[in-house]
């Protein structure tokens, strides 16, 4: 079994409007609002974590160099109105090659804007400076309303906290995730009181069902002014998958004032993180695990050895043995993902004829799509130039689930 790595890496299959977003630059986004020094106003913070391995660098002298360009839009919640919009170019150098395609080192764009209280449709779009290729996020940015008497901002996760002789000094965690291998995750957020008052703070984790899975409230002695809070909770018992962290305020009856929210991710240590549940990363593995290495994984007697030979499989399929990053298992990872949120049908995206084509050979160089046709059935021609193959999939149903013609699956063991 085999996957091919196609040249166009972030190509999609769909055509797009824009030529240039193209998934090129991964990224993340984040955003929290504190209160301003502009009166009925909200300070909102924005952050952007762009890797350096998603960047091309250009190797100067002794070092390499890259650069990117950040534009955030903000309209109307309708997305009817552009209010205004920002753009700035980072620069990024570093000293060896290693450090320009690690994962590990990346760089953050700091930003903040008084805002008005309310919803609005924030987009961001990275564009690297050299090769021209961008991502785009869209976000809907609920922006809070705080009080000189007794409110709360929103809270950011941390990623760190350095001391220095200058006070400490917080690195967010812009991704809002934590792996298996973290014992607890911390956050940080202002309360601002108008005088000195006894108050308490009520933290909740819940998973995605919203089911409680934890419950914590603290008394509090508050100062007039800023209160600035950084608390931690546990987070070893958490599964892989989507969290939500919750601050509610109460004063001293207990009453509750107001609340804040924000979503926790936890996932995998070493693995893509849209992998959240392993028996089912192992089940995708179908295109490129022979079947008899298929069988060995999954006959491991327990989690943990599933896990054991999970990582050895990947692992030496690593194209640098000398760097913990796998782009082979991202990328596969990334397809089987793209499959499932572009390919549904009667079955899960990457289950259908054309995930099991995307995932095994990646974007076509040229898609040619019939919907309406009037003497046949909707179909689509994916041509793949450098393999000088083509694959034809048609809507036998009318109901969207296109299927090969002539398909010959016993070239992928294991399918169906």
């Amino acid at each position: 079994m085999f996957l091919f790595i196609c040249s166009v890496f972030y190509a999609q299959v769909e055509y797009s409007s824009d030529a240039n977003l193209k998934n090129a630059v991964d990224f993340y986004l984040d955003a929290a609002g504190y209160k301003s020094n502009v009166s009925n106003k909200t300070r909102m913070d924005f952050f952007i974590q762009v890797p350096y391995s998603s960047i091309q660098f250009v190797k100067v002298d002794e070092g390499f160099f890259g650069s990117y360009n950040v534009t955030l839009t903000f309209m109307d919640q309708s997305k009817s109105n552009i209010l205004f919009e920002r753009t700035w170019k980072e620069k990024i150098k570093a000293g060896e090659f290693a450090q320009t395609i690690s994962k590990d080192n990346f760089n953050l764009s700091y930003k903040n804007y008084d805002l008005n209280p309310g919803k609005y449709f924030l987009k961001c779009i990275v564009e690297d400076a050299d090769s021209k290729k961008a991502s785009m996020r869209e976000i809907i940015l609920t922006v809070r309303a705080t009080t000189d008497s007794l409110s709360l901002s929103d809270m950011m996760f941390i990623s760190e906290i350095i001391k220095d002789p200058s006070g400490n000094k917080i690195i967010p965690n812009i991704s809002a995730s934590v792996t298996n291998k973290s014992k607890s995750f911390s956050f940080y957020f202002d309360v601002y009181s108008g005088k000195t008052q006894d108050i308490f703070l009520e933290y909740i984790l819940e998973d995605s069902k919203r089911d409680s899975s934890f419950k914590q409230v603290e008394p509090k002695k508050l100062l007039a002014g800023v209160n600035s809070i950084t608390h931690t909770l546990n987070s070893e018992k958490l599964r892989p998958g989507e969290y939500f962290v919750k601050i509610i305020l109460k004063d001293g009856n207990m009453k509750e004032i107001t609340s804040a929210e924000k979503k926790l991710f936890t996932k995998i240590y070493g693995i893509p993180s849209n992998i959240t549940d392993l028996s089912k990363a192992v089940d995708q593995m179908v295109y490129i695990a022979a079947p008899e290495e298929l069988n060995f994984i999954k006959d491991a007697k327990d989690n943990s050895v599933l896990m054991e030979r999970f990582l050895a499989f990947w692992d030496k399929r690593k194209p640098n043995k000398n760097t913990d990053d796998n782009p082979i298992q991202y990328e596969y990872y990334r397809r089987i993902d793209y499959s499932n949120r572009n390919f549904k049908g009667f079955s899960e995206g990457w289950r259908s004829d054309m995930g099991m084509v995307y995932v095994t050979f990646g974007p076509p160089s040229n898609v040619e799509r019939h919907p309406f046709d009037s003497d046949s059935k909707p179909y689509e021609i994916w041509s793949y130039y450098e393999l000088n193959r083509t694959f034809i999939f048609i809507d036998q149903t009318g109901f969207g689930e296109y299927r090969l013609y002539n398909a010959d699956y016993s070239r992928w063991p294991g399918y169906r």
